[in-house]
């Protein structure tokens, strides 16, 4: 494999999948917990962390696939992040047999339509291109992208590092398109068969709490709020975020 991963402790396996922008540290204070009683994953998406570039468009679900392939994975708990969200719904939709269960953090969702808003934050991104510093004030600054609680924790210098990071990282990419399944997820939701957790901060995006209204389709859901958590509660509320995992992985599964 040409993706970076990593596995901690031993168990029934979870796989946790990160947020876009970041790498696998974006599940530095979970995954040890989580590797108390279970077999950890984490990886680094294509082009992210210590991964291969993108060279040429990417397919994540497949290259997710690979990945659980080469580790002799049949069947996992899955727990996505924004895009790593993303990934692992379009994953279970296609691949019901292999999931145990299904976490999702703030997820992203194929054929949503973001706001105006968010893609006029995108094209400031790429108009500050090639400044590092400039992408990353747009980045930390913009209410869109649902950070103030991070950028104002003690995990700001953190957080800054990792997407500082990864911001180089795309400097290496010769691609930078996207393959996903069609029809997209957001026509199918009616058909996730996992049984799903939802997690999302209460200071999150506009467009997060649409996808969440999407979601309220997959027949076996639940939805869970944190207080204050933005869009990355994996670094300022992991004791919340952990023990909700906990809670849903312990229930029954029927």
């Amino acid at each position: 494999m040409d993706l970076h991963y990593e596995i901690q402790g031993k168990g029934d396996p979870v796989v946790l999948l990160h947020s876009g922008g970041v790498d696998s540290r974006d599940w530095q204070f979970i995954a040890p917990q989580l590797a108390q009683t279970h077999q950890v994953i984490t990886y680094d998406q294509r082009g992210t962390g210590k991964s291969s570039p993108r060279l040429e468009p990417v397919n994540h679900v497949e290259d997710f696939r690979r990945l659980l392939d080469s580790l002799e994975i049949d069947k996992a708990v899955l727990v996505g992040h924004s895009i790593g969200g993303q990934i692992a719904t379009d994953f279970t939709l296609d691949n019901p047999e292999r999931v145990t269960k299904l976490v999702l953090v703030a997820p992203g969702l194929t054929g949503f339509q973001f706001s105006p808003e968010f893609d006029r934050y995108v094209q400031a991104i790429w108009a500050a291109v090639p400044d590092v510093e400039k992408m990353l004030d747009v980045t930390l600054n913009s209410p869109v992208y649902a950070v103030h609680a991070i950028v104002n924790s003690p995990q700001r210098d953190r957080f800054y590092q990792i997407k500082h990071h990864n911001v180089l990282r795309a400097f290496e990419w010769k691609n930078f398109d996207q393959v996903w399944r069609q029809p997209p997820a957001i026509e199918r939701l009616n058909e996730l068969k996992s049984k799903t957790l939802f997690i999302i901060g209460t200071q999150d995006s506009e467009d997060c709490f649409r996808i969440a209204k999407f979601f309220k389709q997959v027949p076996d859901i639940r939805f869970a709020q944190i207080e204050g958590a933005d869009h990355i509660p994996t670094l300022t509320h992991p004791q919340e975020v952990y023990h909700l995992i906990t809670q849903f992985l312990s229930e029954s599964q029927y």
